[in-house]
């Protein structure tokens, strides 16, 4: 077969295998490292006997993704605080309304469901219930039974319906809940906020160990008191803008014109807000100020 050697038709798929690496490892870094190794790897090929050239790219992708996971399980265990996904200040090329599953795939209450899936089941789920792939094709990516891979997916989907973690909330209830928020940060009351908060709220910071900020997951009434006491204190010295994380709207800290705090949202179907994330992790937080493009009918991610 002719044509591969000018690297087009891996340039076409990789915003494509960016969206799966991401959502597979919660991280820019990591998949654009993944997709480079997928590259390497394709250039290395002999191409002449591969009938499927996208097919054939997923399987390298995803494959190399399951390496980095079992890599990045060991780098966890030695993490400074909780783990929570790059977060990318992302632009839908198109209404992600015709492709919720796609869109939704991106919230970071989503990418951290995920983390509690075994790898093959997160990819299985992925593969099949986000990108569309038959199970013939997801078998074959895995290496795997068909049988073998409607019972990952079936067990990984059980599971994420079961935390209705998927949940955008309308442009309204994000519009007010920020208010409130913002409300609370300037004045230190908390009447409008407390009600849209669920009775089981967390709020969790990822540092890293490489920047400030409280440890341990707060929960219920202690989150209304740290937005008010600490967080109203905190962001005092610094100019908040709003941008839009992983698909739902959150804030962004700016000092000397450099993003330092970034917060986004988890929302339940009622459209309150369940989990509160806070990334102060400066690595994780390089790249929030360029727009990340969302394509929502193929999944793809580019800058």
């Amino acid at each position: 077969m002719t044509g591969y050697s000018d690297g087009g038709i891996f340039e076409r798929a990789r915003p494509r295998l960016i969206g799966l690496a991401y959502r597979m490892l919660g991280s820019m870094a990591d998949a654009e490292d993944a997709v480079q190794d997928t590259f390497v790897k394709w250039q290395s090929m002999d191409k002449v006997g591969i009938s499927n050239p996208d097919a054939f790219l997923t399987t390298i992708c995803t494959n190399r993704c399951l390496d980095v996971l079992k890599a990045a399980h060991r780098k966890r265990v030695d993490y400074v605080g909780p783990w929570i996904p790059e977060p990318l200040q992302i632009e839908t090329e198109t209404d992600p309304e015709s492709d919720l599953e796609r869109a939704q795939s991106l919230t970071t209450a989503f990418l951290l469901l995920l983390e509690r899936l075994t790898p093959k089941e997160r990819a299985a789920f992925l593969l099949r219930d986000v990108f569309g792939k038959s199970y013939a094709e997801v078998a074959e990516t895995l290496g795997l039974s068909e049988t073998a891979c409607r019972q990952l997916v079936s067990r990984a989907g059980k599971f994420v319906q079961s935390q209705s973690s998927r949940s955008i909330p309308t442009a309204e209830q994000q519009d007010v809940f920020l208010k409130a928020f913002m409300s609370a940060i300037e004045t230190g009351s908390t009447d409008q906020l407390a009600g849209l908060l669920a009775e089981s709220v967390q709020l969790r910071a990822d540092t890293g160990g490489k920047a400030t900020a409280i440890t341990r997951v707060l929960e219920g009434t202690e989150v209304v008191n740290f937005i008010a006491k600490v967080l109203s204190r905190l962001w005092a010295a610094g100019s908040i803008l709003e941008l839009k994380i992983n698909g739902v709207r959150g804030l962004a800290v700016l000092e000397d014109g450099r993003i330092v705090t970034a917060m986004t949202l988890g929302f339940k179907e009622d459209g309150t807000v369940d989990q509160i994330y806070i990334i102060r992790n400066p690595e994780k937080l390089e790249r929030l100020a360029m727009p990340t493009r969302h394509d929502a009918r193929s999944g793809a991610l580019w800058q």
